[in-house]
């Protein structure tokens, strides 16, 4: 099976590509992951996008397809792949078209932005060893201070709300239009974010058929 996941910042893509990949049995390709993979093994397109990385640019779409293409044909992503993080515009999505690579269907996760606030919001991390809280979910034992090693708990700069409203409005100007894009193909299906990790892939799998 070849799927995108698609999904607001914090609306948990990540973790449930993570559980997708061990069910289904197939890899979870991360663009940030095979980014950093590619310059790291220095292969073409890796030397390419190290340059516009060295320069403090962007790397152009063209390159992060070219990575992308070069990661599919690895054997491991014979039975299906999980796309997390790409595409995140229409014109990545045409890309992907022209470079061949195909999908048998994209899920949404759908999750309202005050949820995405309230959770991203109420995230710290400790400063020392580095364990994740959330004031609500996942509160510690005593108020800004790690259980583990009694570190100082901080809210991450990603986490802070004028950044979480900034990367969602990005979200919904480039890369929402996306659902209406493979709408159009017949490939689009939409699981509700349950709040709860566990449910979230139960109603993907739901949609998936799987």
């Amino acid at each position: 099976m070849k799927l995108i996941l698609l999904g607001a910042p914090g609306a948990g893509k990540g973790t449930q590509a993570e559980i997708l990949s061990d069910r289904l049995g197939i890899p979870t390709i991360s663009t940030g992951n095979i980014l950093r993979a590619a310059v790291k093994n220095g292969t073409p397109t890796g030397l390419k996008a190290k340059a516009f990385m060295d320069a403090g640019q962007l790397v152009p779409d063209e390159v992060i397809i070219g990575i992308i293409s070069e990661r599919l044909q690895e054997d491991d992503c014979k039975g299906g792949y999980i796309l997390d993080g790409v595409p995140r515009t229409i014109a990545q999505a045409e890309a992907l078209e022209k470079a061949g690579i195909a999908f048998d269907a994209v899920v949404s996760i759908e999750i309202s932005d005050e949820t995405i606030m309230e959770r991203m919001g109420g995230r710290r991390v400790c400063e020392s060893c580095g364990a994740s809280y959330h004031v609500v979910a996942v509160p510690p034992k005593q108020e800004g201070v790690c259980d583990r090693c009694g570190g100082k708990l901080v809210q991450r700069k990603d986490d802070a709300p004028e950044t979480v409203k900034s990367r969602l409005d990005v979200y919904h100007q480039e890369t929402e239009p996306l659902k209406a894009f493979y709408d159009k193909r017949g490939l689009l299906k939409t699981a509700e974010n349950q709040g709860a990790v566990e449910a979230t892939t139960a109603a993907i799998l739901k949609v998936l058929g799987a």
